[in-house]
């Protein structure tokens, strides 16, 4: 870029996460001249590191990779870093119906029927959701009828017990931050197909939630954007694209960029806050209008040392009494200093991201010490992170659709707009939603790009 921020590149990349610093990455290997912008004074997007203690880190934000997740792994490989699995030695607890239950494997000691309950809905869900094509969920066989309710009426008609419907909209808030009232049933099931099962998508060891990443998520972002240099621009937030006979010109905060193609890496929901010209058309612009963003406030604990793992414990907990329903032990790789991670989702988070931090401490730790026992209500240290309060984020864990979305406006997610291309991991069609997704998403749009200006 020149000294007066001006730059002409064959892509210009709006967004400094992991899906448009992954095509970056990927456009400039194929020979590519690029500049990304970024709005945040970071890279990662909704990946962020925090400090804890000397030079250790934990996860602010998205953090996990599944075995299943090919793509981050070798991503994480490539880069010359490592993953570390989920702590897991010991007994999970699980509060539930005024009880806290000790269990090893992911299936606590519960009623019968509870279980039967909740076992007999999973089968159902997999075998809809294969049925859901992952490139267009509107063409699924009862695409209409599944997108004209919500999974909370698929539930209110599918499960037979209190403690069933705990359990699943328990699973509902930990995957989406959002409620089972807010969902589409079909964009339920195409997240089930997206991640290849149920169980992929709430399990630690074999699922989304096995492994972490030495030294915190972030270093992946933070590794491409190295290699990048001045390639990559903090404290760019874009405000307009134009369109233009032979390219496209994209205006940011003090850097102008022309280029050939521009990759817009962002949630749908935040990529229409932008000006462009021509306007978008009315169906991408009314898909946006349309999609919400989750609500979690990730809070952890930080002791001295992990003293759960001396009594037995994963760390793992679940609770059908909450507002901390789903907890983790967040330690960092070197094993200390002991970490519990706790996650305000739904409407937890939208009630108490209302109140003072002060108050949110007091709840979470509370929440702590009903499971881990005293020693567990007073930390060395407490930090958290409103993801809806983030000025270029404003929820995550990412956008998700409730009813009449897919198969009204869906066709609009992936389509190119003249010039301008889409990424992010809403876009994703395997692992929508999470770090994996971005990447695939990624490499897609690199692909459109490639094809459309003929680039071999």
């Amino acid at each position: 870029m020149s000294a007066e921020g001006f730059a002409s590149v064959d892509v210009a990349v709006v967004g400094a996460g992991l899906a448009g610093l992954s095509a970056a990455r990927e456009l400039e290997r194929r020979g590519r001249s690029v500049l990304v912008l970024e709005a945040r004074d970071r890279v990662g997007g909704r990946t962020l590191n925090g400090e804890i203690g000397d030079r250790a880190a934990v996860e602010l934000g998205g953090q996990w990779i599944g075995p299943t997740q090919t793509r981050m792994r070798k991503l994480v490989g490539d880069l010359g870093l490592r993953t570390f699995p989920t702590y897991g030695t010991g007994a999970h607890l699980t509060e539930f119906e005024g009880a806290v239950i000790k269990h090893k494997g992911t299936i606590p000691r519960i009623s019968g029927p509870v279980l039967l309950d909740v076992a007999r809905a999973q089968r159902k869900l997999d075998a809809m959701a294969d049925e859901v094509p992952l490139e267009a969920p509107w063409k699924a066989p009862k695409a209409l009828e599944w997108d004209s309710q919500t999974f909370w009426s698929w539930m209110r008609a599918n499960l037979f017990t209190r403690g069933g419907w705990s359990l699943v909209q328990l699973a509902v808030e930990s995957v989406f931050a959002a409620e089972p009232e807010d969902l589409s049933l079909l964009h339920v099931l195409f997240y089930i197909h997206s991640a290849g099962g149920f169980d992929a998508l709430v399990d630690t060891e074999g699922g989304a939630q096995q492994d972490r990443v030495v030294g915190g998520s972030q270093l992946v972002s933070i590794a491409i954007a190295k290699r990048l240099g001045g390639r990559v621009v903090l404290g760019a937030p874009v405000r307009r694209i134009a369109q233009e006979a032979d390219g496209v010109r994209v205006v940011a905060e003090g850097a102008i960029a022309t280029a050939r193609r521009v990759l817009v890496a962002m949630s749908p929901t935040l990529a229409t806050r932008l000006v462009f010209d021509p306007a978008l058309p009315g169906l991408r612009d009314q898909l946006t209008q349309r999609t919400g963003q989750g609500a979690v406030i990730k809070c952890m604990a930080v002791y001295e040392q992990p003293f759960w793992r001396a009594a037995g414990l994963t760390g793992q907990a679940t609770s059908d009494v909450g507002p901390v329903k789903l907890t983790f032990d967040n330690t960092p790789a070197e094993g200390a200093p002991g970490v519990l991670l706790g996650f305000l989702e739904g409407r937890q988070a939208r009630i108490l991201g209302r109140e003072s931090s002060e108050l949110r401490r007091e709840v979470v730790l509370s929440c702590f010490a009903r499971l881990f026992g005293p020693e567990a209500a007073t930390p060395l240290d407490y930090l958290e992170r409103d993801w809806a309060e983030e000025e270029w984020t404003r929820g995550c864990y990412g956008a998700y659709m409730p009813p009449g979305v897919w198969t009204g406006f869906g066709t609009a997610l992936r389509a190119p707009v003249g010039r301008i291309h889409w990424a992010g991991a809403e876009t994703a069609t395997v692992w929508s939603g999470y770090m994996e997704g971005a990447v695939q998403s990624a490499e897609r749009a690199v692909e459109e790009i490639s094809a459309a200006e003929g680039w071999s």
